[in-house]
């Protein structure tokens, strides 16, 4: 079975959430302060934690923080907030997800759902050997990328996007392509985070090394080539 925690101060909001996680077969644990839901992260095992960002003693951002310098464990956000901004630096922080409330616990639910599938996914992806596109050389199982021996640092999402963009080498990716596989769900606003990232591949690879490697189909999406 399933553990999700969930991290919020709202107990209203938090005993629906754990009503209707447990009728869909989830384990649930529940924590309405941010240093005591970091505790709980961090001591017991958890699948999922879906993580509030305004909370008492420590905000959410800042359990984030924390618990991506030890764990890789899948968490969703939620605000009241629809700030752009604050979503770029949650999904920047490690966050795979982002809710703004109020929301429908139908999606939700599919988002953990496709989560969930995607972990196992990646856990399967493991044991790849070294993708390579020209000089640039990912190790999926170490989390390295470098390119002519040089190491590069990436981001979690960064080099979960560079991930999928050699994964599938030499095809054109849309938008949706890269949202649904690297951010786990079918993105139905904006889609202008994935340009974001893509700049920041950019400045990391194409633009410090002074080759081109990341393409733009203009209208259609981005993919990245064999320099």
């Amino acid at each position: 079975m399933k553990k999700i925690l969930i991290i919020e101060d709202e107990t209203k909001i938090a005993r629906f959430l754990q009503l209707e996680l447990e009728h869909e077969g989830y384990e649930v644990g529940i924590c309405n302060d941010g240093r005591q839901g970091l505790q709980e992260a961090l001591n017991h095992p958890y699948d999922l934690i879906i993580l509030d960002v305004m909370l008492p003693s420590l905000s959410g951002m800042e359990v984030l923080r924390r618990i991506r310098q030890v764990s890789d464990i899948p968490i969703i956000m939620l605000t009241a907030k629809d700030d752009i901004t604050d979503k770029v630096m949650g999904l920047d922080l490690g966050a795979q997800d982002y809710m703004t409330k109020p929301f429908a616990i139908e999606e939700l639910l599919a988002r953990i759902r496709v989560l969930f599938k995607l972990k196992s996914s990646y856990s399967n992806a493991s044991d790849e050997k070294k993708l390579r596109c020209g000089k640039l050389i990912l190790i999926p199982d170490k989390f390295e990328v470098s390119y002519d021996e040089t190491p590069i640092a990436l981001t979690k999402k960064e080099f979960e996007l560079l991930h999928y963009l050699m994964l599938n080498k030499n095809l054109l990716l849309t938008r949706d392509n890269i949202l649904e596989n690297v951010w786990g769900y079918e993105y139905m606003g904006d889609t202008n985070i994935v340009d974001v990232y893509i700049r920041y591949l950019r400045s990391k690879i194409d633009q410090k090394f002074e080759e081109k490697i990341i393409y733009t189909v203009r209208g259609m999406g981005y993919q990245i080539k064999d320099a």
